[in-house]
């Protein structure tokens, strides 16, 4: 029998039929059939995450926004410290150490860090996406993934010097700067129609740098007020609260300005193309910006309460992404 060898099995003088070991070609053969289902899945995947791409740009928008949030329950509930360490919670654990009495400030900070890998995985969808359907954005489309990972450092090293507000500041803005950029990013990929009309180019730039102002002061305002993020990081920024608050909001009231007058310029105007979206954004960015500036005096005329703080945080999200949508909608073509 050819498939088989004759030997000597069990000492006895009975010849038993042993299967021979396996051939080197054998476990070729294997091995390429797994390479073979490892590269169709894996195609599968990609052509799944591109086929989905502008949804991943989407969920990009979301969860930028929504980090930002995250990051204002971890200051306003004093959990900065839950984990004293970076990139490990604790020293020699990657993970907290859960006690009856000290529960919460651990599990809250510790999830604001797992949510990070959910950013992560979304901004990795976004960079495949955008690599394999769009060649002339691809490596626009890398900017979110290296914001994580910028953030990510930013806020161990933000940990590791006791939530120093001249840190906790550079950490907010990044994160306001990626929501606003994931916004464009979406609008380009999808090719959103512009402004048929007149160049407003000018008028938009100092729009944007009047938004930039605002939340810089924005941020110095944060730094100087009660909410530090944990009860043992009681430094704030050298500056008189009340005196920066009314900065923050002088420079708000300058971009109503601002922006009244732009509105003015464009009312007449609409997109390119048979849909129109040009009222639709600056109708919304009227809208969030009211609701911010109305959030933010009550906030200060009733002593910062912490879930109106956290409400004005979910408006900074929301107003980075109008503005950045305003921004790029109410561009015309030929200054894109």
């Amino acid at each position: 029998m050819a498939d088989a060898i004759l030997t000597w099995a069990d000492g006895r003088g009975r010849r038993t039929l042993v299967p021979p070991a396996p051939t080197r070609n054998y476990y070729g053969r294997v091995l390429t059939r797994l390479m073979t289902s490892l590269r169709r899945a894996l195609i599968w995947v990609l052509d799944w995450i591109t086929r989905h791409a502008r949804g991943f740009t989407i969920a990009n928008i979301l969860t930028q926004a929504g980090i930002i949030v995250t990051g204002g329950v971890v200051r306003l509930t004093g959990s900065g410290l839950g984990c004293s360490s970076w990139p490990q919670c604790e020293p020699g654990r990657f993970t907290p150490e859960f006690h009856p009495e000290t529960w919460f400030h651990p599990a809250v900070e510790f999830g604001n860090r797992m949510l990070t890998f959910v950013l992560a995985i979304v901004a990795l969808g976004v960079a495949i996406g955008i690599w394999r359907s769009r060649s002339a954005l691809k490596w626009w489309g890398l900017v979110p993934g290296i914001g994580v990972i910028l953030q990510a450092v930013v806020g161990g090293i933000t940990v590791l010097v006791e939530l120093h507000p001249l840190l906790v500041a550079p950490h907010l803005l990044l994160s306001t700067a990626l929501v606003w950029y994931s916004v464009w990013l979406a609008l380009t990929y999808r090719r959103a129609p512009r402004r048929a009309g007149t160049s407003i180019i000018w008028h938009q730039r100092a729009l944007a740098l009047n938004v930039a102002v605002i939340l810089f002061l924005g941020a110095l305002t944060t730094g100087a007020g009660p909410h530090s993020g944990d009860a043992e990081a009681t430094e704030r920024l050298a500056l008189d609260p009340e005196l920066i608050a009314r900065a923050h909001a002088a420079s708000v009231w300058l971009f109503l300005a601002l922006f009244a007058l732009l509105v003015w310029r464009v009312r007449r105007d609409a997109s390119e193309g048979a849909r129109d979206e040009v009222r639709r954004a600056w109708v919304v960015l009227a809208v969030v910006t009211l609701a911010q500036g109305v959030i933010g005096y009550i906030q200060y005329f009733t002593g910062l309460p912490e879930w109106l703080v956290a409400l004005h945080l979910v408006g900074l999200g929301a107003f980075a992404a109008a503005h950045s949508a305003s921004h790029f909608l109410l561009k015309t073509s030929r200054t894109a």
